[in-house]
């Protein structure tokens, strides 16, 4: 049962189903059975934050995810875990971090991002408190940078003229140490809501991509083929198309393939959409995908300027590079 207090900011911090529709937004898609799916998405992830915000337990909204399908599960987890954030910061406790480390780990992927959509309601005083401590779990801290492309993502989603239409650039932060490098990964984040804000429409995705600055389109490129591989919603003949639109980021769509492929794996279901994906976008199959991302991976990343995820994500982008290299 929830709380009153837990009703509450439910009814003060949740948007309803509809406000997450594309129609509802404003996003320039054309209906259909594709984009009705898509939009299934953002409505798992408020069913999850919905269950997470006024729980009593976590056993309840683990009964609760139980009920969701494979496909749309780590979305549900994202919404948990971004109550969960939210409840700890302003409240105390480590709802999160209990998530993380138990169920949710298999998602943990995604439940990073879920955190990124915590700090989009969160002062940014309050963001050293988000990221739970999770050491000695996989791909920790590596891939908390997943948070930063949740908090690109969330913005551009959310309030997409300032952010896309106007490509807003917002002040640094310094995450993990690399204030830099945290602008690159909102603009990941960006990249990922591009594919939901054109409902999953390749030509219009790559105009998209192509209306920001050029230093930009990079890590715009690898959101997108993160978003295309792991949601899905187009055909893999438009894909091809995407591929041919990504020009000298090729290697970037590739890389986004790679770890929306990984993400998959690890939670233990990869749908059909995110195989044809990886052929149409990376050429490669889903197993191969796999392979890829555990050969560059490197728990040994000594500290530097460069942060280990981003070393990770050279890796990934260089085996693309190099093959694309010997195809011309």
């Amino acid at each position: 049962m929830p709380t009153m207090f837990g009703s509450v900011r439910r009814l003060l911090m949740t948007p309803s189903l509809a406000e997450v529709t594309f129609g509802e937004r404003g996003f320039p898609v054309e209906p259909s059975a594709a984009t009705e799916r898509l939009e299934q998405i953002p409505q798992t992830v408020i069913c999850g934050f919905e269950w997470g915000i006024d729980a009593r337990s976590q056993w309840e909204v683990e009964r609760r995810l139980q009920i969701v399908e494979p496909e749309l599960l780590g979305f549900a987890y994202e919404g948990v875990t971004m109550a969960y954030t939210i409840r700890d910061v302003m409240g105390g406790g480590h709802r999160a971090r209990d998530l993380l480390r138990g169920s949710g780990q298999p998602h943990i992927f995604l439940t990073y991002i879920g955190i990124g959509f915590a700090m989009s309601h969160l002062p940014r005083a309050a963001w050293k408190k988000v990221m739970p401590d999770l050491t000695g779990t996989p791909y920790y801290p590596t891939m908390s940078w997943l948070a930063v492309d949740g908090y690109g993502f969330d913005r551009a989603y959310f309030h997409t003229k300032r952010w896309v239409d106007e490509q807003y650039v917002p002040k640094p932060y310094p995450w993990a140490g690399s204030p830099g490098y945290f602008l690159r990964v909102v603009d990941q984040g960006i990249g990922r809501a591009l594919w939901f804000i054109h409902g999953a429409n390749a030509p219009a995705v790559a105009a998209a991509v192509e209306r920001f600055a050029p230093q930009r389109r990079a890590d715009l490129w690898s959101g997108v083929g993160l978003a295309a591989t792991f949601a899905g919603g187009s055909e893999p003949e438009a894909l091809r198309g995407l591929l041919d639109a990504a020009g000298e980021h090729r290697a970037e769509l590739g890389l986004g393939v790679v770890l929306a492929v990984k993400a998959r794996d690890f939670a233990g279901f990869v749908p059909q959409h995110s195989v044809a994906a990886a052929q149409a976008l990376g050429g490669v199959t889903a197993e191969d995908a796999v392979g890829i991302a555990d050969d560059t991976s490197r728990d040994g990343d000594t500290p530097g300027p460069v942060p280990s995820y981003e070393l990770w994500r050279r890796r990934i982008r260089s085996h693309f590079a190099a093959a694309q290299s010997l195809a011309d």
